[in-house]
């Protein structure tokens, strides 16, 4: 029976990998071996990098909320807790838009916080 070697599946799999590579410095972009180990720790970074991101959005949101309930004579943590006994169920990103484009909004939803303390 004949040998198959898979050149075309190698092929195709090596200029994948050297695809994913483009733009890297040096050799990363050009060799192979070298081009496989970069695109494998860039796809960990990347990996980490969607994890960070969200976790980088929620503090902004919170130091938002933060700053506009300091505004209206309240910190942070005692707004969000106020929330929570009012039953308003707005999520942080949301609170922090409301914070930003209409500060009167804020200021009511910080009066009904206060009111349900």
């Amino acid at each position: 029976m004949a040998r198959v070697k898979g050149a075309m599946m190698s092929r195709k799999r090596r200029n994948k990998v050297l695809k994913a590579a483009k733009g890297y410095w040096g050799a990363k972009s050009k060799h192979f071996k070298m081009a496989k180990q970069a695109v494998m720790k860039s796809g960990n970074y990347a990996f980490a990098g969607r994890k960070m991101k969200k976790r980088d959005f929620r503090s902004l949101w919170i130091t938002r909320i933060s700053a506009a309930a300091k505004m209206n004579g309240m910190n942070y943590s005692t707004l969000m807790h106020g929330l929570k006994k009012a039953g308003i169920t707005l999520n942080r990103k949301m609170l922090s838009e409301i914070a930003i484009a209409d500060a009167q909004a804020f200021t009511a939803i910080c009066e009904q916080a206060k009111a349900a303390l």
